[in-house]
């Protein structure tokens, strides 16, 4: 089993690096959405495709949608020269989660408002994490032992 490498603050990094860490995760979750929208492929292609025009982000290559038979719902992969974006839907749940990760600073995209009106969500959560700070990660004496600080937490 490989070990996690030990990290210790160097004066080399910048202060803007330890700040904003490698990248912002947005992890969203929509709840009480129409079951007929969440197996809509075509639906859910739109607003991810809202999303990366949006913020400005790249697509790498082709997206990768799919759609489950019967009362399945739907799997979207969009790689990002910034990261990542996911689509994830559970239509006998009446839930949609996505995550979008990127590495450059973003805006933040207004999930609660679109998710409602695009999918009649009653109720959408998202957590802001940032990824990568050096001070929210603390290294025990050992080299397998580490916590990592708690995410930013965005309310409806």
């Amino acid at each position: 089993m490989t070990s996690l490498p030990r990290f210790a603050p160097q004066a080399s990094r910048s202060t803007s690096q330890t700040q904003l860490g490698t990248g912002v995760e947005w992890i969203v979750d929509a709840f009480g959405c129409n079951p007929d929208c969440l197996c809509d492929l075509e639906l859910l292609g739109r607003i991810c495709e809202q999303v990366i025009v949006e913020l400005g982000l790249n697509v790498v290559g082709q997206p990768q949608l799919h759609q489950f038979s019967g009362p399945g719902g739907v799997t979207a992969l969009y790689m990002l020269s910034e990261s990542h974006l996911t689509c994830h839907t559970y239509p006998e749940y009446g839930i949609a989660t996505f995550n979008l990760y990127c590495c450059r600073e973003r805006p933040e995209w207004s999930w609660n408002e679109r998710l409602r009106s695009n999918l009649l969500a009653t109720r959408v959560t998202t957590r802001q994490v940032v990824r990568g700070r050096i001070e929210n990660t603390l290294v025990g004496s050992s080299p397998n032992e580490h916590r990592v600080g708690q995410p930013l937490e965005h309310g409806e």
